[in-house]
């Protein structure tokens, strides 16, 4: 029997067919006269003899809507129909996405068929009440050691990868696709190259065999439109949503957040927005936590969001990292020199931080990392006295153990991309790579029955 509730749906529906006709084309942006239009939406544009073009409508102005083409627009011109079509234009999602390698609007690439055993669903789901969030608890094991001894992710963190071109970015993100023990892995490829977006897939992520059963892809090129480059990111943070919606423990992989920020700003400038910093309009940085708040813990299951973040000219400065740090709950900032020096992957310790590691940790373990900490310390001060050729040893009893340790530290830190570490044997490894030799009378360190890592007394 119908219910009151369904009267009510069924009285919301608006069931008129709206259409109007492009007025205007300049550069990217399309502007139409269409009845009753409003932000988000999914249009269609039919051009004479040309395969229908959807667009998104991104800005109203003077009773007109400016939209954004989702492909080609070969073939438009003043007076092409424009027909708007219900709602932002749903995905389909579910258990049959796992295993696929989708483009920006969930449509599969991959030439295995159509999608099965799945759902149409919203892509602009609400936002979920903080209040009824569940707490970051428990340890993620992502398979890299590094990361699990000295940066350990919570379960439900968003945290930022932040490098320069070329540091090993994606070779990171595939280790931890390959070795994570999260239930569902989505990764989204923004605005790469369509080398790139193979080469991960086959090399890096290796869908095949038991992974496919829990790996989606979503990938928009570079070559693509902004707003397609926009929409993928939407499209793989809401499969990922509808995952964590059924309980379950997912890894969001996003490559990368700048390209995506990027996509906002040519957005934004086409339709009008004054530029800000450095050429960015105010909705880029909008965009940020709009997007990141959509991840982390839910009412039941999480997703831990891991987005690299391509800073320009490894500026420390640039504005997008900066952002972007602010939003998340830390960053692991991978160093050009550490990758020039054949060390991967290029983690720079001491300029990284996971904020929620001590929610997630024992004290042994934080007394641990701390060590490690301090010997990178050390050792990076040390380094730069041996290289002007200013430091004796024996001048510093501390820098002369940090030297000492130096090969320990490094062997930790380094990790083949086909090794899988898991969280447990990073913390062992972890106690023994700060283990200082007693016979040293200049270890600041000694290790307690008790496990833990304390001062020597004077």
């Amino acid at each position: 029997m119908f219910n009151a509730e369904w009267f009510q749906s069924l009285k919301e529906v608006d069931t008129f067919e709206y259409r109007g006709r492009v007025s205007r084309v300049t550069g990217m942006m399309v502007e139409a006269v269409l009845p009753n239009a409003s932000i988000g939406e999914t249009c269609v544009l039919a051009p004479p003899n040309q395969p229908p073009i959807m667009a998104e409508i991104v800005g109203l102005r003077e009773g007109k809507c400016l939209m954004m083409p989702l492909g080609s627009s070969k073939g438009l011109s003043v007076g092409t129909p424009v027909r708007r079509t219900s709602g932002d234009g749903g995905i389909k999602v579910g258990p049959g996405c796992l295993g696929r390698v989708l483009d920006g609007l969930g449509r599969p690439i991959d030439g295995l068929g159509e999608l099965e055993d799945v759902v149409s669903i919203n892509n602009s789901p609400r936002p979920i009440n903080p209040l009824h969030r569940k707490g970051i608890q428990r340890p993620l094991d992502l398979g890299v050691r590094a990361i699990n001894g000295l940066l350990t992710i919570g379960e439900g963190q968003r945290i930022a990868i932040v490098a320069g071109a070329g540091v090993g970015k994606s070779t990171l993100l595939g280790m931890m696709a390959r070795n994570t023990d999260a239930e569902v892995v989505v990764i989204g490829l923004i605005g790469e190259r369509g080398r790139e977006v193979q080469e991960f897939v086959e090399n890096d992520l290796r869908v095949d065999g038991a992974l496919a059963r829990h790996v989606c892809v979503v990938a928009a090129t570079g070559d693509e439109p902004p707003s397609m480059r926009l929409r993928a990111a939407n499209t793989a943070t809401t499969i990922a949503e509808y995952f964590r919606g059924q309980g379950l423990r997912v890894l969001l992989l996003m490559d990368s957040l700048t390209r995506v920020v990027m996509a906002q700003r040519e957005i934004g400038l086409s339709v009008g927005e004054p530029p800000a910093t450095r050429g960015y309009p105010p909705s880029a940085f909008a965009l940020i936590p709009g997007l990141l708040e959509r991840t982390g813990m839910g009412e039941k299951g999480s997703i831990t969001a891991i987005y690299t973040t391509l800073v320009e000219g490894d500026d420390p400065d640039d504005p997008v990292g900066d952002a972007v740090r602010g939003t998340t709950d830390g960053h692991i900032v991978l160093s050009r020199s550490i990758a020039e020096q054949g060390q991967y992957p290029a983690i720079d310790v001491v300029k990284s931080v996971s904020r929620v590691m001590r929610q997630v940790t024992d004290e042994v373990h934080q007394a641990a990392a701390q060590t490690f900490r301090q010997f990178m310390v050390d050792l990076n001060n040390a380094n730069e006295l041996v290289s002007l050729g200013a430091y004796r040893k024996g001048t510093n009893p501390t820098y002369d153990t940090a030297l000492l340790m130096a090969p320990k530290l490094k062997e930790f830190l380094v990790q083949n991309p086909d090794d899988a570490v898991g969280l447990d044997a990073s913390i062992r490894a972890l106690e023994e790579a700060v283990v200082v030799p007693q016979a040293e009378t200049a270890n600041p360190f000694r290790r307690e029955a008790s496990r833990s890592y304390v001062p020597l007394k004077s």
